[in-house]
């Protein structure tokens, strides 16, 4: 219960008797016993009081998994990775049936689309997700001062 065995919990019980003697110790055990009662009620209360605020669903957690004790790091680590897997592939799977819209082009990617008079038409404007800069041979990349 509190780390104590049954030879020290016997060596506890002869000290209180020889310090508090005979007489004091039944009225002693008496307040001992008094004050585990109300602790019971005190711990009864705020789990009534608990469930009574929190509504029916606390008797629906499951408190085992809460336990520090079960805290083991790799499987943490392996369901948050794969939740965030699971995420991520739902959204391709959905392309690949074409729930969703295609992915368009990169920007002056392929040929260009002749226009009805016989000419060629110029490429779509890009959008600002689209778009691609490139750098010049030999031209350093921006310094982020934030990122850094």
């Amino acid at each position: 219960m509190f780390g104590i065995n049954g030879y020290e919990l016997i060596i506890l019980a002869v000290l209180a008797v020889a310090i508090l003697g005979p007489e004091r110790l039944p009225e002693y055990a008496s307040q001992l016993a008094r004050l585990v009662r109300e602790l019971r009620r005190m711990a009864t209360g705020a789990r009534e009081q608990l469930r009574e605020e929190v509504g029916p669903e606390i008797d629906e957690v499951d408190w085992r998994k809460l336990d520090p004790r079960q805290y083991d790091p790799r499987r943490i680590i392996k369901e948050a990775l794969l939740d965030d897997v699971e995420e991520a592939v739902r959204p391709a799977a959905a392309r690949s049936k074409g729930s969703a819209r295609p992915a368009a082009a990169p920007y002056g990617a392929g040929p260009a689309v002749p226009a009805p008079g016989g000419q060629a038409a110029a490429p779509p404007a890009p959008s600002p997700l689209q778009r691609i800069e490139r750098l010049g041979a030999g031209e350093p990349a921006p310094f982020d001062a934030e990122a850094t």
